[in-house]
This record gives C-alpha cells, sequence and structure tokens, in this order.
C-alpha cells in the first residue's frame, strides 16, 4: 500500500541529494574553475560521501552534463510533426533557444568554466551518449527526411557535427563577452544562414 510513496520518497532525495552535489559543482567551478572542480572538493562542498557521489553520476563531467543536456524539457516527443521545410528550421531554431534560456538560467560563470578543453563530457568521440539537443534535433531531422519533407545535402554526422560546432561557438562567444553579447539573436541568425544552407524541400 505505501510502497508508491516510499518509492517517490526515495526517489525524493535522491533528485535533492543531486541538486546538493551540483549546487557544490557549480560554486566551485564559479569561485575556482574547472581546475579545482575535484569528486573530493564536491563531495566536501555538498557534505556527501564519495560513494553517493558516484551513485547519483560516473565523473565529474557526467555531473555537469547531465545538468547542461538533460534538464532542458523539450524533448523530441515535444517537437511538432513539421508539414514543411520551415516547420523543419523553425523547430531545430527553438530547440537551441530553448538551450540558450537555460544557459543563461546557470550563468556566464559557470557556462565558462563548463566549456572548458579539458572537460570530456565536451567530446562526442568519447561520450558513449550524445548531448541532448543534438539528439533531439538528430531524431527531428531525420524522422522529416524519411517522411519527404526535407532533404539534407550532407550526411547526417556532417550535418550533426556543423550544428554542434555552431552552438559550441556561441555559447563560447557569449561568455567571452561576459554574457553581453545577442545571444538569442546570434544563435538564431547563425543557425538559420546554416539551415538554410544544407537543408532543402523534399
Amino acid at each position: 500500500m505505501s510502497t508508491k510513496t516510499e518509492l517517490s520518497k526515495q526517489q525524493k532525495k535522491s533528485q535533492e541529494t543531486k541538486e546538493k552535489i551540483f549546487q557544490a559543482a557549480k560554486k566551485i567551478l564559479q569561485k575556482s574553475g574547472y581546475e579545482k572542480l575535484s569528486i573530493k572538493n564536491i563531495c566536501e562542498e555538498a557534505g556527501v560521501s564519495n560513494g553517493s557521489f558516484y551513485h547519483h553520476f560516473k565523473t565529474k563531467d557526467d555531473l555537469l552534463s547531465y545538468y547542461i543536456e538533460d534538464q532542458p524539457t523539450m524533448g523530441p516527443d515535444l517537437l511538432e510533426t513539421p508539414k514543411s521545410l520551415e516547420d523543419v528550421k523553425d523547430g531545430i531554431v527553438r530547440v537551441y533557444l530553448n538551450y540558450v534560456a537555460y544557459c543563461r538560467e546557470l550563468g556566464v560563470e559557470f557556462m565558462a568554466g563548463y566549456y572548458d578543453t579539458k572537460n570530456q563530457a565536451l567530446n562526442p568521440t568519447i561520450r558513449t551518449e550524445r548531448p541532448y539537443p543534438i539528439v533531439t534535433v538528430q531524431a527531428y531531422v531525420e524522422q522529416a527526411a524519411k517522411d519527404g519533407i526535407i532533404n539534407i545535402r550532407e550526411s547526417i554526422d556532417e550535418f550533426t557535427t556543423d550544428i554542434r560546432m555552431i552552438v559550441i561557438g556561441n555559447v563560447f562567444e557569449w561568455c567571452l563577452r561576459e554574457g553581453n553579447a545577442d545571444f538569442e539573436g546570434n544563435m538564431s541568425r547563425s543557425l538559420r544562414r546554416y539551415l538554410d544552407s544544407i537543408l532543402e524541400e523534399g
């Protein structure tokens, strides 16, 4: 009878611990940078054991990736089935404007610390899962191509790599300018220019 309640209590506790670990990592990242972001320091700051950390996350990069990539709420099922080429472009831009909003929520200092070359969560050849927005966009584009709505002028792998690089460039520029950049405008404009050049009607 109480199994469901117990499970939700356990899930709530688990979520609270994850949040505590993340807030500790965020504090270290903002105060001291990626270099000081060790699991030992995160656990000390959060007041949790190493075992508790590893119960929730594989590595510190896994922790950061969880919050960067898995938190935005727009999943493939939330993108409406596109009816035209313009719908497809709008859908892709919407995914990344959602990501921009989340980057703003986390703050420039956090994002600047995250976009460090030592952060292996950014390396798609090492990661076991592809980053969240790319998974969404790839599934969306592949479905639109399958339905005959669009044609892509290059392979899907090249397409997703190009999109990743455009997005990383925009985030990096925003961090470099300490938030004094037209983040939404730049992201939207550069993505649309690229999509105009690579997608055509099916």
